[in-house]
């Protein structure tokens, strides 16, 4: 649960940041290795997820539910 509330807590202060600016990003990783990038557009209050691959490109999709992106990038740093 605490490594949940951790990333919730980035991304409400990923929101906060964007509101001085058009968007921030923020990375996450796990054991130096970039699992993805999370960029908030304050504009049309959107998150956008990009998920980094080792053998392919990466992957984008687009979140509107700061709840939902969270448990995606819980996922992703689980596997």
């Amino acid at each position: 649960m605490s490594q949940l509330q951790g990333i919730l807590t980035r991304l409400k202060n990923l929101q906060e940041q964007a509101q001085e600016t058009e968007s921030a990003q923020r990375f996450f990783e796990i054991d130096g290795i970039l699992k993805c990038q999370v960029t908030y557009f304050s504009k049309t209050e959107m998150f956008e997820l990009e998920v980094f691959n080792e053998k392919s490109k990466s992957s984008k999709y687009q979140f509107d539910n700061i709840d939902m992106i969270t448990i995606e990038i819980f996922d992703l740093l689980q596997s």
